[in-house]
């Protein structure tokens, strides 16, 4: 049985500016500043590996081959105006895991993506996740929000009773809706704006209980 992985049992990645500062550091052969890199990245290696969790493999496993793909990226990394090294990170992540699959011979469809297809205009191969990476370019918060708003919606379908839904969507604009006020719900709905509160305030801690499970 895979145990649940949490991104939110690793550290918070960095802002852009401390993420530059330590860059800078790390290129002048501070090892702390690329520890910190490495530690404060591992949200990123976290979230790649939750993408191709199976009962073939241990998280742990898939975190250990992870660690040395984000490890190979702080230490190549170069940094360029606006690049970020979550980006780069997360190709070089999951490039070390397709290489698992490929060695083991389990996973051969997203190992086909890893096969050259071309070659760019410096003349370096490119595959089908390069295409991918380049498309699709998203910092680690962009991903981790993503997470959580997936988990959102998973919680809200799961957990909560039709009343609770319809206050709660009605509430916060869920589904692309127009956020109401307890009062307007109340009139919609034919009951007190009281009830509406008592309503909403169970319904947040019910989200919030399957939230903190997920930590766990």
């Amino acid at each position: 049985m895979l145990r649940r992985l949490s991104l939110k049992t690793f550290p918070k990645p960095l802002s852009a500016r401390e993420e530059k500062e330590y860059l800078e550091r790390c290129n002048e052969g501070d090892q702390l500043a690329r520890d910190v890199l490495i530690e404060r990245n591992m949200r990123l290696v976290a979230h790649v590996v939750k993408k191709y969790q199976s009962p073939d493999y241990d998280i742990e496993d898939l975190l250990s081959v992870g660690t040395i793909g984000l490890i190979k990226a702080v230490n190549t990394f170069k940094v360029d105006k606006g690049s970020r090294l979550a980006t780069y990170a997360a190709k070089c992540v999951e490039n070390e895991i397709l290489m698992l699959f490929r060695a083991s011979k389990k996973l051969s469809k997203e190992v086909s993506l890893f096969e050259p297809i071309g070659v760019d205009k410096d003349g370096e191969a490119v595959s089908l996740v390069d295409i991918i990476e380049m498309e699709n370019k998203e910092t680690i918060d962009t991903m981790i929000l993503k997470q959580d708003v997936k988990e959102l919606y998973e919680a809200f379908d799961s957990c909560l009773s039709d009343t609770e839904k319809t206050v709660i969507r009605m509430r916060y604009g869920l589904f692309r809706g127009k956020e109401h006020t307890q009062r307007e719900i109340a009139a919609q709905l034919g009951i007190s704006r009281s009830y509406v509160s008592r309503i909403e305030k169970k319904a947040l801690e019910k989200l919030k209980g399957e939230f903190q499970k997920h930590e766990n």
